[in-house]
């Protein structure tokens, strides 16, 4: 019987936040309430508040149903080795650009973190994990580039940690242009070749 409870509360509980990525898709975060989300998994608002806290709780656990292209791991993809730190960076990147294109879950979700979120009242948490996670995406390239000018692919015009923020920059800038319209261009295609040339930039020059 509490095995039977507790798999019930697992799948309200996805109900809600399956609810919740529709009614943030159409409405908005900050626009939307808890009775809408209430509504839209056909459910009553306490039902919410015995599995969340608060809209914010409601977003945050959306969020960690799925892992957003830009917060994707760039320890150790497979296939690749300590040296060679540029085909690690090549291959993470790459995945981002196959989820965002492919994943209609990944799609979604990450449609609603950039573009439909305002850092407001029981948001104002929801800043933080966003920092949070482009820190950590931010030291995990810097470590690859780093590793890349130590082994003499990229040269040391600059350092790993400016290279790492000006690449974050560009690719997150791609992902969000594709996501306003994703009709505008190839976000594969585009994305591989506009990394090479960044790349290419940091290389060593053969002169």
């Amino acid at each position: 019987m509490a095995r039977r409870t507790k798999e019930d509360a697992l799948v309200t509980r996805s109900l809600i936040l399956d609810a919740a990525e529709r009614v943030f898709q159409r409405r908005g975060v900050s626009r939307t309430s808890l009775q809408e989300i209430a509504q839209e998994a056909d459910l009553t608002r306490g039902a919410i508040y015995w599995h969340f806290q608060n809209k914010g709780d409601v977003f945050n656990a959306m969020l960690d149903r799925v892992t957003l292209p830009m917060e994707a791991s760039f320890k150790d993809p497979p296939g690749t080795t300590i040296d060679n730190p540029l085909e690690q960076v090549r291959l993470s990147f790459a995945n981002a650009f196959q989820k965002t294109v492919h994943d209609p879950q990944v799609r979604r979700v990450f449609e609603i973190a950039i573009h439909l979120v305002e850092y407001v009242d029981e948001l104002a948490a929801v800043r933080e994990r966003h920092i949070a996670a482009r820190g950590e995406c931010l030291s995990d390239m810097e470590h690859l580039l780093a590793r890349a000018m130590e082994l003499g692919h990229l040269s040391k015009r600059m350092t790993p940690s400016a290279a790492a923020t000006g690449l974050y920059a560009l690719i997150s800038g791609l992902l969000q242009n594709w996501l306003l319209d994703p009709k505008a261009f190839d976000l594969e295609v585009v994305g591989a070749q506009t990394l090479e040339v960044y790349l290419a930039g940091l290389a060593v020059s053969k002169r």
